[in-house]
C-alpha cells in the first residue's frame, strides 16, 4: 500500500515537471536473467552526457579510479585495476552493461573488486548510515549505461 501511495505521489510530481521517472525499480526488485537486466531501471533510456559525468565524478561512479578510458584522456589518474573500457559498447550489450553496473558479481564472480552500484548486497562492515542505500540512483545507472554504450 505504501509503495502505491509513493508511486502515486511521484506520478503527481512528475506531472508538474519536478520528477522525470515515476516507475523506478527498487534495488531488491532488480531481476537478472542470463547475465542481463533487460529493462531500464527507470522505464526510460539514460542520458549519455550525464553518464559521462557519473563515470568521471570521483563522488559518484568514480569509474576512472579503476578503469582507463581513452574518451577521457583529459582526466588525470586512470586506474589499472579493472580492464580498459575502450570498446565497452562493442564488447557488451546495454543489458549486460546494466547488470555489470548494478552488481558486477552477477556477471564476473564474487571475487570481483568492482562494487555493486545499485545493489544492497554490499558485504560486511558497512557504515551504519549507508546500510540500505545504493551508491548510484537508478537514473545514474541508466545514464552510465547510455555512456558506456557509446564507447565503441
Amino acid at each position: 500500500m505504501m509503495r502505491k501511495i509513493v508511486s502515486t505521489a511521484i506520478v503527481a510530481l512528475g506531472m508538474t515537471g519536478l520528477v522525470v521517472a515515476a516507475d523506478v525499480t527498487a534495488p531488491e526488485d532488480v531481476k537478472v536473467e542470463n547475465l542481463a537486466i533487460s529493462a531500464s531501471l527507470t522505464g526510460a533510456p539514460g542520458n549519455a552526457e550525464e553518464g559521462k559525468n557519473v563515470f568521471s565524478n570521483r563522488k559518484l561512479g568514480n569509474c576512472l579510479a579503476c578503469h582507463a578510458n581513452s574518451d577521457m584522456a583529459d582526466q588525470l589518474f586512470h586506474g589499472e585495476v579493472g580492464p580498459s573500457l575502450d570498446g565497452a559498447g562493442t564488447r557488451w550489450q546495454p543489458e549486460v552493461l546494466r547488470t555489470i553496473v548494478v552488481n558486477a558479481k552477477e556477471v564476473f564472480s564474487d571475487e570481483t573488486v568492482m562494487p555493486g552500484f545499485y545493489s544492497l548486497d554490499v558485504g560486511e562492515d558497512v557504515r551504519k548510515d549507508l546500510i540500505g542505500k545504493t551508491i548510484l540512483t537508478a537514473q545514474q545507472v541508466e545514464d552510465l549505461v547510455a555512456y558506456l554504450s557509446t564507447l565503441k
